[in-house]
This record gives structure tokens, C-alpha cells and sequence, in this order.
């Protein structure tokens, strides 16, 4: 295997790392020139208490759902 720096092979390498510079930079003036900036909309959430009763009444069923016959069955050895 041959030394680089002896062979004058730094120079590609150089070019190499250098052509792979510029076309991220190309990519990233590219990028940024093209990219439409849309205003993002605000919105707000009202925050009555009918809400907050069905999240509770959510809770509810869902302790009722976990309190039912279980799906699967544990065993009572780990292997």
C-alpha cells in the first residue's frame, strides 16, 4: 500500500473533500432559496368544563375496561 502524502495522492483527496463541501453548500443555498415559509396558524382551545368531565368519564370506562376479564393470563412461574 502506497503513502499518500508521499505520492502526491493528497491532492485528490483535497479535491475530494472539497467538491463534497461545496455541494452540500450548493444543496443548502438551494434549499433555502426554494423553501416557501408558511405563517403556522395559532389555535386555541376553549377550556369549559364539559371538557374536563369527558376526559373524567374517560378515565371511568377505561378503569372499567382494565377491571374486566384480562386478555391474556400470567403465568405464576417466569422460565
Amino acid at each position: 500500500m502506497q503513502n499518500p502524502f508521499e505520492t502526491g495522492h493528497i491532492k485528490n483527496y483535497i479535491l475530494l473533500y472539497a467538491s463534497v463541501v461545496i455541494i452540500m453548500i450548493l444543496f443548502f443555498i438551494a434549499t433555502t432559496l426554494f423553501h416557501d415559509a408558511k405563517s403556522i396558524e395559532t389555535r386555541v382551545f376553549s377550556s369549559d368544563m364539559n371538557s374536563l368531565e369527558l376526559v373524567e368519564k374517560r378515565e371511568k370506562v377505561s378503569q372499567d375496561e382494565s377491571n374486566q376479564t384480562k386478555r391474556f393470563k400470567l403465568l405464576q412461574r417466569s422460565y
